[in-house]
């Protein structure tokens, strides 16, 4: 039996049952752990493949099928998708490998499905990709495997041309991105050090970010980030830091900071001259935090628990940052299984969002600055937020957060136009009291 194949219907399989995150799911696999690095490599591009294309399998799955989706057994859909998935969408894989892999999977896995699972395939096999006609309502929504309503909300919030932008590139690779730690090294000197690792990058149009073209290994296996020469972060990340703004010798606060990209690059930004105290709610968490900075040599970085959803009591800072938790849907290249989530589960995040927003704001000294961020394309979790907030105080004024880049106070940064990650970028002054 193909070992990688069965890994990737494990986690999958756990997935559809669980609603569990692909990357939790596949970090936490000791089955895959063992397997070599392209059998490792296999099993990735198998599960994300498949959360990525899910409608789009499953409408094909359902002509072929005499009876709904929902009525088969949650093991004989899993192995439905995997192989489909493998036929239509890999051209590596010879079709004819992926059907008997598939049904030998099925034998050992869920016997009675063999059968099923044979007949099945060999028909996607015969017909390849099957969509709706270009007319259809549901035409869009399968080609792009994306629920109805967020391509209606998406087309009503940014128009026709950014939707099918943000649609098209939600399916393509995510290219991985990394900031230099200016305080160790320059981006030239990182270039050539990476070029002797077999790593081939090119710089960016944001100063000290880089795009890494190949990859030999996993980055943190990489000697130059052992030794704290970049960190990964991708543009829209990296932008928002550069929107703190933070001088040497401020304060600073990022308040719901982990993985903590954003709190390194302030901090490098600073030339490690002053505070940034990042918090996070848990505490494992902040572990991350602490164990990057260490890696990165950033001695201005401390880090503490904190709820920011709790009234602060943690002093008072130059520069707040509130990068809220949301609905992630900017990041649906890195996190497909985000789309499908529905539109009622998320209704309750623009209350959190605000409150975090301000209980950031009482944390700003006279004359500093808050900034709020998201990655969702969500006006709902990020205009309207910011409206709200200034509704209720007469503190903050609006600013440009990023004014190189734009004169508006409020920046959306959209994948197909500014090629990095959906992100929203708002920043606030605090007005003195004198």
């Amino acid at each position: 039996m193909d070992a990688a194949r069965k890994t990737a219907f494990t986690v999958l399989l756990r997935m559809q049952k669980d609603g569990a995150y692909s990357n939790l799911t596949l970090e936490n696999n000791a089955a895959l752990k063992a397997l070599p690095q392209r059998d490792r490599a296999f099993v990735s591009a198998l599960v994300y493949g498949v959360t990525e294309r899910l409608l789009t399998l499953d409408y094909n799955l359902s002509l072929y099928l005499k009876k709904p989706l929902q009525k088969l057994q949650p093991q004989v859909l899993c192995l439905l998708r995997l192989g489909a998935y493998q036929i239509l969408f890999m051209e590596k894989v010879p079709a004819s490998a992926a059907v008997n892999e598939t049904v030998l999977l099925a034998k050992k896995v869920c016997a009675y499905a063999g059968g099923l699972v044979n007949a099945v395939l060999r028909k996607i096999s015969a017909y390849g990709l099957c969509l709706p006609e270009e007319n259809a309502e549901n035409y869009l929504s399968v080609k792009f495997s994306c629920p109805q309503w967020l391509i209606d909300k998406w087309h009503a919030e940014y128009g026709e041309d950014a939707m099918r932008g943000i649609l098209e590139q939600s399916l393509l690779p995510s290219k991985v991105t990394i900031k230099v730690n200016p305080l160790l090294t320059t981006p030239l000197q990182l270039q050539q050090r990476l070029a002797d690792e077999g790593v081939a990058c090119t710089p960016t149009d944001v100063e000290g970010l880089l795009c890494l073209q190949s990859l030999p290994c996993a980055v943190d296996q990489l000697a130059s980030f052992r030794e704290g020469l970049f960190h990964v972060q991708d543009k829209a990340s990296c932008l928002c830091a550069k929107a703190v703004g933070a001088e040497p010798g401020d304060t600073v606060f990022d308040l719901c900071a982990a993985p903590g990209g954003k709190t390194f690059s302030i901090a490098e930004d600073m030339g490690d001259r002053g505070s940034v105290r990042a918090f996070d709610l848990y505490p494992s968490r902040v572990r991350l935090i602490e164990q990057g900075a260490k890696r990165l040599q950033l001695q201005a970085v401390s880090t503490g628990v904190h709820d920011a959803l709790q009234k602060p009591d943690i002093g008072l800072a130059d520069r707040v940052l509130c990068d809220v938790p949301c609905a992630g849907l900017g990041i649906l290249r890195r996190k497909p299984e985000i789309k499908y989530k529905t539109e009622e589960s998320l209704s309750a995040l623009p209350q959190l969002q605000l409150s975090i927003l301000k209980n950031g704001a009482a944390c700003v000294r006279d004359g500093g600055r808050l900034i709020y961020s998201t990655c969702s394309l969500s006006k709902a979790e990020n205009e309207d937020v910011c409206a709200a907030f200034l509704k209720e105080t007469t503190s903050f004024v609006p600013v440009a957060p990023l004014p190189a880049l734009s004169a508006d106070v409020f920046v959306t940064l959209l994948p197909h136009r500014d090629h990095c990650d959906g992100f929203f970028i708002a920043a606030f002054e605090k007005r003195g009291t004198s």
